[in-house]
């Protein structure tokens, strides 16, 4: 075998060799300090560690280079195949931690509990910042790599002095992405809405699922995704049912005759909300709220721990209460009464 072909592949597997032991103590390490409890941390945690071995293999390459011909070499330096490939994998690398790092904070933080106001106020602006932080690497190491080209420094040389222009005529033409741009920032610090809100927009009920820098998707309780721009949610007038409390009041309107006896009801409420848990015990009240011509409208209000418990105990109390008044006052259901007088015409036959 020829001399040099033999140095080659004994450089190349250690090169090999070393990123993959490089790549199992780092895994290893890492699970000292932290242990993903997700899927998702899982996966951002391989992402880092396969970034970092190829680092190593990059950063240790050039050792290769007395092996390798002149001519070679020089055609390799020449398109700065290296250069280029190690600012890909320095940014693939930063992207790969700074999404490890959000993991390790939202693990530590999570909001799949009752009370998670502050987790979910936390994942919205962490989630966002981790996103700002991505674009801010991808445009460095787009510029870095653009900067290994003579025609491109003389490219953006040209760009720099006609900026003033091109600034304001991008400007112009970019004016809502950059609206956008900006309610995202303050979307994602003054929160009118987080992650996981129930919120009622355009006439929808859902949960807001993803906050992106332009829009934001609500997932509708049918499993719909409304897509919307993100400024709608800081010009348009919105429901958000967690804003600062998941808690929220039920209500189920009744309408009977004017014959029910309405305390009865109000005991046969109390009894249906003790006997299940959808109920909180804060607040259950059955008052008459209206009396009409032919019906009395009776509201009965109850408390639950969030929209979609209250959503189904509203529902298991409607359904009890006309079973009740059917079968224990079923002559209490609304009724027209027509009164019939007997004419003179009729007496006098």
């Amino acid at each position: 075998m020829n001399d040099k072909l033999y140095f080659i592949l004994i450089g190349i597997g250690l090169l090999v060799g070393t990123h993959l032991l490089f790549w199992t103590l780092f895994k290893s390490l890492v699970r000292l300090f932290y242990k993903p409890t997700s899927k998702a941390g899982e996966k951002a945690m391989s992402q880092t560690s396969n970034s970092l071995k190829w680092g190593l293999f990059f950063v240790l390459f050039p050792i290769l280079e007395p092996y390798i011909s002149p001519e070679d070499w020089s055609y390799i330096s020449k398109f700065k195949v290296f250069q280029i490939l190690f600012i890909v994998n320095l940014a693939w690398i930063l992207i790969s931690f700074a999404k490890l790092l959000k993991y390790v904070f939202l693990e530590s933080h999570s909001y799949a509990k009752l009370d998670n106001l502050r987790e979910r106020s936390l994942y919205t602006q962490v989630s966002f910042i981790q996103k700002i932080l991505v674009a801010i690497i991808v445009l460095i190491a787009f510029s870095a790599i653009m900067m290994n080209f003579d025609e491109a420094k003389k490219l953006g040389q040209g760009l720099l002095t006609s900026a003033g222009v091109a600034g304001i005529i991008i400007g112009l033409a970019a004016q809502k992405s950059i609206a956008n741009f900006l309610a995202g920032f303050q979307i994602a610090f003054t929160q009118p809405i987080r992650i996981d809100d129930v919120v009622v927009v355009e006439g929808e009920w859902g949960k807001i699922e993803e906050i992106n820098f332009t829009y934001v998707v609500v997932c509708i309780w049918d499993q719909r995704r409304l897509v919307l721009p993100i400024n709608y949610f800081l010009e348009k007038p919105f429901q958000n049912w967690t804003r600062n409390t998941a808690d929220i009041w039920g209500t189920v309107f009744l309408y009977v005759d004017h014959t029910i006896p309405v305390a009865d009801l109000k005991a046969k409420l109390k009894e249906i909300l003790g006997s299940t848990d959808l109920w909180d015990g804060k607040v259950q009240v059955l008052q008459v709220t209206d009396v009409k011509e032919a019906t009395v409208e009776l509201r009965c209000l109850m408390s639950a721990k969030d929209s979609p418990s209250a959503f189904d105990l509203r529902c298991m109390v409607r359904e009890q209460m006309i079973t009740y008044i059917q079968e224990k006052y079923p002559d209490s259901l609304p009724k027209a009464r027509v009164l019939l007088h007997q004419t003179d015409e009729v007496k006098s036959t």
